[in-house]
């Protein structure tokens, strides 16, 4: 990776603020808790922030922190489950127009290849292109 997700998380974050209005102090909470905490508490406090976000889809920056944090989420606690949300996150971020592109769009499509890659999708899609390229095409 060619950037700190934990640092950057910490930029987007505080580029949010003007995105989530009157939910800020909420956001910086939950944000302290996970920073602070390990374990129930941090994961808690992570759920917050995704709750958060969903009501916010149009806050690109929120949106890049949450994707960073699952980033840090997935190296801490390598299951499935947080490669999924990290896959799910960065479609739905990518997929925005006004996301666009720049620095943050560059880093989320590197982070979608690393979610795909820990669930082993890169090499399925790798497969998939030789068994199509293998496979007869129609007629006799």
């Amino acid at each position: 990776m060619r950037f700190d997700p934990a640092l950057t998380a910490q930029e987007a974050f505080h580029q949010a603020e003007v995105e989530l209005g009157s939910d800020w102090e909420r956001a910086v909470e939950l944000e302290e808790t996970f920073s602070s905490n390990a374990g129930a508490i941090a994961r808690k406090a992570y759920e917050g922030l995704l709750a958060l976000a969903q009501c916010y889809p149009n806050a690109h920056s929120f949106q890049a922190f949450c994707i960073y944090i699952t980033w840090q989420q997935a190296t801490e606690e390598t299951i499935a489950r947080h490669f999924e949300t990290g896959i799910r996150l960065c479609e739905a971020y990518l997929a925005s127009r006004e996301a666009g592109a720049g620095q943050d769009f560059e880093r989320i499509e590197e982070l979608y290849r690393s979610f795909r890659a820990g669930l082993g999708l890169e090499e399925q899609d790798e497969l998939q292109i030789e068994y199509k390229r293998d496979t007869p095409k129609g007629g006799d």
